[in-house]
């Protein structure tokens, strides 16, 4: 490894993700890469990681300016794993995705991208999660590549602001553009279909519909319906500071 900035990358589809070796091309022209993501589709997981047994790591692949490994943890475990044992220096950033599908609005909540993303601020990293819209594995990630760029490059020039990480989604095909925005009000109307398999037993299917009725025109998924990047800074601290005053107020403290 040289001396150029070190990125680390890892992501929540798994290591033979399209997604994953876009994002390590794109990085490679930028710093040394280390790789470290999961060794299967590992999507939803949000902040889990791995207790009560060994987690295990096999390299992927080495060549000039990219190491990469797969583990058989979460990728908030991978995030923490690669960091302590396998990065031979501080990373100037840690990536996570290019995901496949969307992590807009609240899905940022239950997506392991982003929880890889999340995790990595709180060691005090410059951190940034990529989405595009598209779950196909095929998915074609042309457009996104040049903001890819902008942004990384943007980021190692720069920083971030103490504690914030990005949350990056692209919509499909030709992009207009990119806009730093805010997450929209939505929440998925969840059910659970019953059926029954082949051998008579019965089992249950999560289904469910995204519902968006916030029309905010600043939102990501605003953004997205208008074929914009939506840029969302994001933060750990789940602290609500404007009903602080109000709290105090009803239980009646003063801190």
């Amino acid at each position: 490894m040289s001396e150029r900035p070190l990125i680390l990358i890892t992501n929540d589809d798994g290591y033979a993700a399209k997604g994953l070796r876009v994002l390590m091309e794109c990085a490679a022209d930028y710093g040394d890469v280390v790789v470290m993501a999961p060794d299967r589709n590992a999507s939803g997981l949000s902040h889990s990681f791995t207790s009560g047994r060994p987690l295990r790591v096999n390299d992927i692949e080495r060549r000039e300016g990219v190491v990469a490994y797969s583990c058989d943890g979460t990728p908030v475990d991978c995030v923490k794993l690669a960091i302590e044992h396998f990065c031979s220096r501080k990373p100037a950033v840690v990536l996570s995705g290019i995901n496949h599908g969307s992590n807009s609005s609240v899905n940022v909540l239950y997506s392991g991208t982003m929880g890889a993303v999340i995790e990595a601020s709180t060691y005090g990293f410059n951190a940034i999660g990529f989405s595009l819209t598209d779950h196909a594995k095929d998915a074609n990630f042309d457009y996104c590549v040049p903001y890819i760029r902008q942004i990384l490059s943007t980021t190692l020039a720069n920083g971030l602001p103490e504690g914030v990480s990005l949350n990056v989604n692209f919509p499909i095909g030709q992009i207009n553009g990119l806009r730093v925005c805010h997450e929209a009000k939505a929440h998925w109307a969840d059910s659970f279909e019953h059926r029954v398999d082949p051998y008579g037993r019965s089992y249950w299917w999560l289904t469910g519909r995204f519902i968006c009725d916030d029309d905010n025109p600043d939102t990501d998924e605003r953004a997205l319906a208008e074929g914009y990047a939506s840029v969302v800074p994001t933060q750990p601290d789940y602290t609500s500071y404007e009903a602080l005053p109000l709290l105090k107020k009803i239980y009646g403290v003063d801190r």
